[in-house]
Order: structure tokens, then sequence, then C-alpha cells
């Protein structure tokens, strides 16, 4: 799930969706949200968000208004779900007027990711390449994807429209979703297979192993 991306804005602002909110909670004002963001436990250090529609350019159809928080905390009690109280949000009639709103950051404050892994915006786009795998002297393996030799130029496969992300219902490696002419083929998202992803380039570079194209139409 990562972080949801979203843009608005007359010069395209990105944004980050961290939640969605849900309904009322409580008689304060505070409100039970939809978590969006892999990465729940940094929340509560955010002492100001951005309530807009990540759909749209921002709060019911306006840009995205900063809000503070007053509280943070996950609720133990509905998985996948926390709760916010924000500042001027004092009963539950103007809690139930947030309904719907998603809470923003800024993109430039997303949260930096470990290498290796990546976040399924970036990931969704990028064109998959199937390159040679060239074996060196010492066994050890490498990519060849210069394209001065055409045996081992790249080739085309399709791009991800999907990634299917680990968690309590599939554990493993995760799994890029290549549309290839119409069809789905489903290429792990797994090291010795994907040699080399260049987000920035929006490119993947990957070693299929013998068989995954006929394991892929038996499924």
């Amino acid at each position: 799930m990562a972080e949801a991306l979203s843009e608005s804005g007359a010069l395209r602002q990105k944004w980050v969706a961290l939640a969605r909110i849900l309904r009322a909670r409580g008689n304060k004002g505070e409100v039970a949200v939809e978590l969006l963001t892999d990465f729940p436990q940094r929340l509560k250090d955010l002492r100001e968000v951005f309530l807009g529609d990540g759909a749209s350019d921002g709060e019911r159809g306006g840009a995205p208004r900063r809000v503070g928080v007053k509280e943070f905390w996950v609720d133990r009690n509905h998985a996948g779900q926390a709760v916010y109280w924000f500042e001027g949000v004092t009963s539950i009639n103007e809690a139930e007027r947030l309904r719907g709103i998603d809470v923003l950051i800024p993109f430039e404050q997303r949260v930096v990711l470990p290498a290796g892994q990546y976040f399924v915006e970036d990931l969704v786009g990028c064109s998959v390449f199937e390159v040679a795998d060239v074996r060196t002297d010492a066994g050890a393996s490498k990519v060849a994807s210069s394209p001065c030799l055409m045996s081992e130029a790249p080739s085309l496969i399709g791009s991800v429209i999907d990634v299917q992300a680990t968690g309590e219902e599939q554990a493993g490696t995760p799994i890029l979703v290549v549309d290839v002419r119409g069809e789905e083929l489903l290429i792990p998202l797994a090291e010795d297979i994907c040699r080399r992803i260049d987000v920035a380039g929006r490119r993947i570079e990957v070693v299929l192993p013998e068989g995954l194209r006929d394991l892929n139409s038996d499924s």
C-alpha cells in the first residue's frame, strides 16, 4: 500500500494521502480514519497536516487546508484504522462534515524508504524489459542491457499496472502485474529477477526464470 499519491493545483502540487476520514468518532470532534500508509507509526509525530480531496484540487474542490493535530492514535479495535482530533473541530457535527476527506502531506515530506524498497505508485507505469543474464568467469551473473549486441538487446515485455503486496493473506515476495498486450504477466519483485529498477527513468530490467511464462499461462 505504501502511501497514496495525488496531484492538485495550478502548479500540480503533489500530495501524499495518509488517511481517509470515515466518520465522526466520540463527542469532542474526533474522527475515525482509514489508514492509507504502511507507516502509521510516524503519524503521531505530525503536528499539522492538510485536509483535501486526493481526487480533485483539495477539500471539497478547493486547495488543501492546513490544520493542526491535537491528538492521533491507532485504533487497536479496528485493523487499518486510526483516530484524529484536529484543532478547531469541537463537535460531532463539525466532525461529520469532514467525512470522505483525505488527510494529506506535501509530496516532499514522503517517508524515505530503505534501499531496495519502493512505493507502489513509483513502480506502476514503469516499462519492463527482459535482458540477457550473462555469466562471468567467476560464475556470478550480470545483466547485459547494452543494445550494442543484438542478441543481448533488452526486449520490451510491457508495463506495470499493479503491485500485489504481501500481507496477512499473502506472504512472500511482492508481485509485479505487467500488462503484456492485454494479458497479465506476474513477475516476482525479487532481486534475482528484477535486476535493475530505475524509478526516475520509469524502467525495470528483469531476467525471467525458465518456465515463468508457462506458469502464468497455466494460472
